[in-house]
């Protein structure tokens, strides 16, 4: 949520920030600013995207080499002139942007009213902003210090930089729960919630903790913690090319990231599975297998698409290494009392590494003794942090809203895990192991031979983008895939979308059923196909409209569908790899066919890291 950046340095400020905001876009748009110090405290910001801020600030002076800037997800307040961020406090002299939620802001805002203070905006930041002038000015203390105090009285979530008029060479920074990396220059530094602004100019980073304040000057990197003790930056090298940031001549990210599946599956493969030979090498999962292998039940604690990758991970593991396995939202997880045991596998799923519900789940688990397992996309992530080891799935960095590559880069790292969990622990024979590491490794090929359909699946599209509904069903492995294409369309084109396991489409949605609802079943050959076929007559009996995900080879699915997308055959524990593909492609043609912006839909944000 909400995306951040920070300059200081020989630069001029503005035009590193204004393309940082552009890149964290897709963390939230419905408003933009940024605040310059030059001879004073600057200020510009704008309702709506990044451009109607650029448009905005044309002919003022947006000199100066200090500069923080803000794209924003609206929490507290409606998108809005003066709810954007940066915010001013009521003295002039400081200014601030911040991603998070401040959830005791309501009590300290009555005690500023009662001190005469006054608000221009509706939101949490503007009340933190003004609790620390508060404290600066009654305790004669520098920013660095009023910061300090304020955080160790704030509830919530945070990641803000400030900076002070009177002060103009220096950046506050500080965090807690919401994301924060520092790139050093040569006497200069940049400051983001993630590394895509950062990665043109330094390959140098540093991860700020939570509970860190970074005081930035162009020269000077110190952090702190809450108790004024100084801490070491650990400076990480990034692994990040400026191309997997760019849309490379796609006119979406998110088609771009469709396309790119088939390299970030193998790059995900890549040096960990040997087909010829049966190795799955993952050095984190190998520490931990002897725990694995002996848990009482794995849980696999997730959100959103994340959650649909637990799904499928479910019947895997619970197929392959006959472990009892639960896959929960971490949203509901972290609010309820769930008993934990000692020795308990907790897999934490996240494509950011920074999902807020993810984290503090984990946390409380690791606190009763579970073992956390990260399967992760963003290397040095907070769940990163706080795990005990895990696998990232080295999909690149993903910058469409509605994630695609993520979730089959997740499913890929999550069978490797469950296949070497199954040969360790002999719960599969060598035949059948030897036959899915070939499965496996056979998928990006297939994956590049459904892609060679997105003409077929574009005028699909065209054909159905006006219903007002969709059902998508499936079961086994497919049922998970099936809720996943549903979420896709929900997320691109708005389109009310229920995904169902296809057995339970009696028990309820067939009243949904008429001539003018498109049914998609994800109908790969498997255990259940017979089934589905008869779901199918059941539709096509109630006029439905179906449109079918079918193996190559399938004769009978054909005779009743409307419209039918053809997938290589593949073992049911891997096909989901495939059938998801073509989902992703009729959400993304629909949304464009609709008109909308498919990489950042509305109300949406791509790291949700506020609750």
């Amino acid at each position: 949520m909400c995306g951040i950046v920070g300059y200081i340095g020989k630069r001029d400020a503005y035009p590193v920030v204004i393309k940082g905001l552009k890149r964290l876009e897709y963390r939230g748009y419905d408003s933009a600013g940024i605040a310059l110090a030059n001879g004073g405290l600057k200020v510009y910001k704008k309702k709506g995207k990044v451009a109607a801020l650029e448009e905005a600030v044309i002919g003022e002076d947006v000199k100066g080499h200090t500069g923080i800037g803000h794209t924003r997800w609206a929490t507290h307040g409606e998108p809005s002139d003066r709810n954007a961020h940066p915010h001013v406090s009521n003295g002039g002299s400081v200014a601030m942007i911040h991603n998070g939620i401040i959830e005791n802001y309501a009590q300290i805002k009555n005690e500023l009213i009662k001190k005469g203070y006054t608000f221009s905006s509706d939101t949490d930041t503007e009340v933190l902003l003004n609790f620390i002038e508060d404290i600066k000015k009654n305790n004669d203390c520098a920013l660095e210090e009023a910061v300090r105090i304020a955080l160790r009285r704030i509830v919530g979530a945070y990641c803000i930089l400030l900076i002070d008029r009177d002060d103009p060479d220096t950046i506050i920074a500080a965090r807690k729960g919401s994301p924060l990396v520092i790139g050093i220059g040569k006497n200069e530094h940049f400051l983001a919630s993630d590394a895509s602004p950062i990665v043109e100019y330094t390959k140098e980073v540093v991860y700020v903790n939570d509970y860190e304040i970074a005081i930035v000057r162009a020269d000077e990197l110190i952090l702190k913690n809450l108790g004024n003790e100084r801490q070491t930056p650990f400076i990480t090298k990034l692994d990040m090319e400026l191309a997997s940031i760019e849309k490379c001549g796609f006119d979406h990210f998110m088609l771009k990231e469709i396309f790119e599946q088939p390299q970030t599956i193998f790059d995900c493969l890549r040096g960990r599975l040997d087909a010829e030979n049966g190795t799955i090498t993952m050095g984190g999962i190998q520490h931990y297998a002897e725990q694995i292998m002996n848990a009482g039940r794995i849980i696999m604690i997730a959100c959103g698409t994340s959650w649909h990758a637990g799904l499928v991970a479910e019947y895997i593991f619970e197929e392959l290494c006959r472990i009892p396995v639960e896959v929960e939202y971490a949203s509901e997880f972290r609010y309820r009392n769930p008993v934990i045991h000692k020795g308990d596998v907790i897999i934490a799923i996240s494509q950011s590494g920074e999902t807020a519900d993810t984290l503090v789940a984990i946390e409380k688990a690791k606190e009763q003794g579970a073992i956390i397992l990260g399967v992760l996309n963003v290397v040095g992530s907070s769940i990163a942090r706080v795990s005990h080891a895990g696998a990232y799935t080295h999909a690149g960095h993903e910058i469409g809203v509605a994630s695609t590559k993520a979730f089959t880069a997740q499913l890929a790292v999550l069978t490797m895990i469950a296949l070497k969990i199954a040969h360790t622990k002999k719960s599969i024979d060598d035949e059948r192991y030897f036959a899915l590491c070939r499965e496996l490794i056979e998928i990006p090929d297939k994956v590049s031979l459904v892609l060679q359909q997105n003409e077929h699946v574009k005028a699909l599209s065209e054909k159905y983008k006006d219903a007002r509904d969709f059902l998508y069903l499936g079961r086994g492995y497919n049922f998970p895939i099936a809720l996943e294409g549903a979420l896709k369309l929900k997320e691109i084109s708005y389109i009310h979308a229920e995904g169902y396991p296809a057995a339970e489409m009696k028990h309820g949605p067939i009243a949904l059923v008429d001539e003018h609802l498109p049914v998609v079943f994800v109908a790969t050959k498997d255990a259940y196909h017979q089934k589905i076929v008869s779901n199918m007559q059941e539709i096509k009996a109630r006029k439905g409209k179906v449109i079918s995900i079918i193996t190559e080879g399938d004769t009978v699915s054909p005779t009743l569908s409307d419209d039918v997308i053809v997938v290589p055959a593949a073992d049911e524990i891997v096909a989901p790899l495939l059938s998801v593909v073509p989902l992703q492609l009729l959400a993304y043609y629909i949304g464009v066919a609709k008109g909308y912006d498919v990489d950042k839909p509305r109300n949406l944000a791509k790291s949700v890291t506020v609750e």
